[in-house]
């Protein structure tokens, strides 16, 4: 490798491991200090409820129009604007009046956050062709770290520089994501017309036919509400079945939390190094279909052990991503693909924690919540089948159809 393409491959890994950063610092670094800010000014429930629900919502809505707007601009460009964007607005959420203000800065940076998520695994395909799973491992870990990390720190540091001192730290961050993004950008050769190239529409119609891709929204979807769901009750939840006060029930959310980042290192270079799916659907099911079941009859004899294994299957997200890479052919198959799983599963995981909370309102206990849990982790034993079968989706459709792709 010459000295000029080594600092190429130097710039791109250095742009993705900021920008994954910033993806998650994004989402985690707000909540922790909604009761500090409310000394300042009232954010009312249903301000923060519509916060709550924003992320998915918001990387549902990206993922529909993300491709489109790839296929115009250029992979690099795009990311570069979706990084900019992020940066903008949590610059203003640290500037914000009033809850309204805060809503609508936070909501634009979910927007940018879930362009950048569809992205990144096209990012890694692109630049890192021989290195999937590697880069994979670095940039989920990356973002793991980056989602127990604000909740441990926002508020200390707002005690010591005020809320707003602590969104401008986060900021500065994204801010500094931005810089590699610009020279990525001007270094990019891609013209207009090998953007596109490929009709979005004509891909997203042979996309639709293959069973990985829906195969890939079961696993992303069950992955999303298991994490969202757990993310907005299970603190309650554990209160209310275990027994434990709420500094416990905290702790154990971050153990759920933290979880993310043992299955981050190891589940993409497995995958890529193995070739294997089925082993790590099989951990994912069976562990968090055991983690249910042992709260749903023996809450308080292993609290902490049921946490653990309702955090296990969060691991179909970097399993998810690496297959986006390595069941595809081209960077524009691997852009459509990301962009429809992840907008039908988001829009799948945003349903979770609405339905955990209706059926405790109607029941007024967990037993109907924790069961929708559970079948919902069993939705991902056909999605596990046909993922065993080691083909592209180009490859597939070409076996279906019998046409060349």
């Amino acid at each position: 490798m010459t000295r000029r393409a080594a600092g190429h491959v130097a710039l791109a890994a250095a742009a993705v491991v900021l920008l994954a950063l910033t993806l998650r610092i994004a989402v985690a670094s707000l909540s922790p200090l909604l009761t500090v800010i409310g000394r300042d000014f009232e954010v009312p429930a249903a301000v923060v409820g519509l916060i709550g629900m924003a992320p998915p919502v918001a990387f549902a809505l990206s993922g529909m129009v993300t491709p489109a707007i790839e296929r115009r601009l250029g992979l690099e460009r795009t990311v570069l604007i979706a990084a900019s964007v992020g940066a903008v607005m949590l610059c203003l959420r640290a500037a914000a009046v009033d809850a309204w203000m805060l809503l609508g800065a936070t909501a634009g940076v979910f927007a940018a956050v879930g362009v950048a998520n569809v992205l990144l695994p096209t990012v890694v395909k692109k630049y890192f062709p021989a290195r999937i799973g590697l880069m994979t491992t670095v940039y989920t870990t990356t973002m793991a770290v980056a989602t127990f990390t604000p909740p441990l720190v926002a508020v200390p540091l707002a005690g010591a520089v005020g809320w707003r001192g602590s969104f401008v730290t986060w900021a500065a961050v994204a801010v500094a994501a931005v810089v590699p993004w610009v020279a990525m950008s001007l270094r990019s050769r891609a013209s207009r017309a090998d953007v596109l190239a490929e009709p979005r529409a004509s891909v997203l119609s042979r996309i639709v036919r293959v069973p990985q891709t829906w195969a890939l929204v079961i696993t992303f979807g069950v992955n999303s509400a298991v994490a969202y769901g757990m993310f907005a009750w299970l603190p309650l939840l554990l209160i209310d079945v275990a027994g434990v006060d709420a500094a416990e029930a905290g702790g154990l959310l971050a153990l759920f939390s933290f979880m993310g980042l043992p299955v981050s290192l190891l589940v993409p270079v497995l995958v890529a190094r193995l070739g294997r799916t089925t082993p790590f659907y099989v951990v994912a099911v069976l562990g968090g279909l055991t983690g249910v079941v042992g709260l749903l009859v023996a809450p308080a004899a292993a609290t902490a052990l049921w946490v653990v294994l309702i955090g296990i299957p969060p691991l179909m997200f970097p399993l998810a991503l690496v297959l986006f890479g390595l069941r595809t052919r081209s960077h524009e198959t691997a852009v459509a693909v990301s962009g429809f799983v992840q907008s039908a599963g988001y829009g799948f995981a945003a349903l979770m924690p609405l339905a955990i909370g209706v059926t405790h309102e109607l029941t007024g206990g967990w037993t109907a919540g924790l069961m929708l849990l559970g079948a919902a982790l069993l939705l991902v034993v056909p999605a596990a089948i046909i993922m065993a079968r080691r083909e592209s989706i180009e490859e597939a459709w070409e076996r279906r159809t019998g046409s060349t792709w």
